[in-house]
């Protein structure tokens, strides 16, 4: 990990040393500021039981500047995008040099399992979502079903 800066060093060390529970994040061998991250879908959620992959970059700047985060793995979301983009105050307006990139991903994993639909970044989702609560319900289990359990992608 020589030539990071000893922040990225420490948090690097302290995720693969104390990992989140249903959140792994590896540095990539290639690039220690991108990480290879999945995110278990939380109990009781529409996600359940899918294996969410995503990805994280710390830019040159960080931690003055948020990390850039993206799902690789498709999700019918109101606060994710058919690109995988994330709407989430912290990794925008809300950022703070004093969060983490473990900060990042719990909250991701919050926005599983409690998604915004009046903070949409996909609108026909969060139409959906607020219309027939029940119906996207059934398609974001379909979509985790289809695109994040074993055999999907």
């Amino acid at each position: 990990m020589a030539g990071l800066p000893r922040r990225i060093t420490k948090e690097t060390q302290r995720l693969l040393s104390e990992p989140v529970q249903g959140i792994s994040a590896t540095p990539d061998e290639n690039n220690l500021r991108y990480f290879h991250v999945t995110i278990n879908g939380p109990k009781d959620s529409p996600f359940e039981g899918g294996v969410f992959k995503l990805e994280l970059f710390l830019p040159e700047e960080y931690p003055m500047a948020a990390p850039k985060v993206r799902f690789n793995t498709k999700i019918y979301h109101p606060n994710i995008d058919k690109i995988g983009r994330i709407c989430l105050d912290i990794l925008k307006d809300k950022w703070s040099p004093a969060l983490q990139v473990r900060t990042v991903l719990l909250s991701i994993q919050a926005l599983l399992s409690a998604p915004n639909p009046d903070d949409p970044l996909a609108n026909d989702v969060a139409d959906n979502w607020k219309r027939n609560e029940a119906a996207a319900i059934k398609t974001a289990r379909e979509w985790t079903q289809k695109y994040a359990m074993s055999g999907g992608q």
